[in-house]
């Protein structure tokens, strides 16, 4: 059973610092790679950053130099580092994978930014 459990998400101000953590089970992260997606209110899921098996990185423009996405491929633990922060920030954020064409998420961290 594929399990994506999240922490870390809160609220802190413009500015500031959160990291993120996905945990996985059931899958190795480190042959599927795995992704970082946030929702704000109102809007669509937004892919935020991606790290594949082999630790290429991308990164959506509007947070590329103040996010890092990152994995522990011991712990099987991937990791989203987010620095300077800013209210548009704000939202829930998922972790996901895939495997054999079958999408698993995480249950979502909220993050909220203050002004």
């Amino acid at each position: 059973q594929v399990q994506l459990v999240e922490s870390g998400g809160g609220l802190v101000q413009a500015g500031g610092s959160l990291r993120l953590s996905c945990a996985a089970s059931g899958i190795q992260f480190s042959l599927n790679g795995m992704n970082w997606y946030r929702q704000a209110p109102g809007n669509q899921r937004e892919l935020v950053a991606a790290i594949t098996g082999g630790g290429t990185t991308n990164y959506v423009d509007s947070v590329k130099g103040r996010f890092t996405i990152s994995g522990d491929f011991v712990k099987n633990t991937a990791y989203l580092q987010m620095h300077s922060l800013k209210p548009e920030d704000t939202g829930v954020y998922y972790c996901q994978t895939s495997r054999n064409w079958r999408e698993y998420w995480g249950q979502g961290s909220q993050v909220t930014v203050s002004s």
